[in-house]
């Protein structure tokens, strides 16, 4: 059985961050990438607000940079993904593809979190030309352009708002005749004169030749009143919550109602001595890779603290 100091599962911004960290401090780290080489980035065609890309960069480029800084150190980076742990004592057994196991000293946990989508294959027809789960991300390519922004919850209402800052108008499609943003999101949202709900409405597809251009929707689905209609817009966002990839360690580790690793505030560091976790897996609220990488770094600072005090002759 292989062996090793430390151990990083995932390969975004805060995987590739840790191993930069964890690499440098002479801990010989061993990185798997999981499903999505690169993380949710790869997806995202141009990036302006990383610091360090003055111009801005595609989203693969950039996690090509941050690989090429992670292996120059020593990471050992490996293709594969975790399909079982044993956290209950250390040294800890991670499994990789139902096949290897790993005996760790430290686990570094950078799974990401996956956005969830409506499931239509014009989603994924048009990913990176128009359809996007971040408008912090992206919004700023739709400066007085229209877009629509899909959910009725606070996270919805938070992007539409944004959005409405930049764009010329913004469609918030609810599925219900309701939205189920807190009181004070509802009203900022309903009263903004650049937003405009459109409530019992689900959306049937895209169109638009080369990216985006507009939206099939129906409203009142099912119901007498039943009626299809198109918007124009240039943008598609996704606002109906994100999935984090931690179900494989649940067993073992905290996590909040909708999934997220629970880690000490202002740390990246959980119950368990030894595990840490970086990333949009453990952060609900602002899911940015400069965030993530921040985080990355704090989990390889912590993973070599506890090695020195608790693991030295490792």
């Amino acid at each position: 059985m292989e062996r090793t100091k430390c151990l990083i599962i995932g390969s975004g911004p805060a995987g590739y961050t840790a191993a930069i960290y964890a690499a440098r401090a002479n801990l010989s780290p061993v990185l798997y990438e999981g499903i999505q080489p690169g993380g949710q980035l790869t997806t995202t065609n141009e990036i302006e607000n990383f610091p360090g890309y003055p111009d801005g960069i595609n989203g693969t480029a950039m996690m090509e940079d941050f690989r090429r800084q992670a292996i120059r150190f020593g990471t050992d980076i490996r293709s594969g993904v975790v399909t079982a742990c044993d956290l209950s004592q250390a040294p800890y057994k991670i499994t990789i593809d139902e096949e290897k196991t790993i005996e760790t000293a430290t686990l570094i946990i950078c799974t990401g979190a996956s956005a969830k989508y409506l499931g239509l294959p014009d989603e994924t027809k048009y990913k990176g030309l128009g359809v996007s789960a971040c408008a912090v991300c992206d919004g700023f390519f739709y400066r007085k352009k229209v877009v629509a922004v899909v959910g009725g919850g606070d996270s919805a209402c938070e992007e539409a708002i944004y959005l409405a800052g930049l764009a010329e108008k913004v469609y918030l499609i609810v599925r219900k005749d309701y939205l189920r943003a807190s009181q004070i999101m509802q009203e900022r949202t309903l009263h903004h004169p650049k937003i405009e709900v459109l409530f019992n409405t689900n959306t049937l597809g895209l169109f638009g030749e080369g990216g985006v251009e507009g939206a099939h929707l129906i409203q009142f689905k099912g119901e007498a009143r039943e009626e299809k209609l198109d918007i124009a817009i240039d943008g598609f966002f996704l606002a109906i919550g994100h999935t984090p990839n931690t179900s494989v360690f649940q067993p073992y580790l905290a996590v909040d109602e909708q999934g997220y690793i629970k880690t000490i505030p202002g740390t990246a560091t959980t119950p368990i001595p030894g595990v840490f976790a970086a990333g949009d897996v453990a952060d609900p609220h602002y899911r940015q890779a400069i965030t993530a990488a921040g985080s990355g770094c704090k989990a390889a600072l912590e993973a070599d603290r506890y090695l020195q005090n608790c693991y030295s002759d490792c």
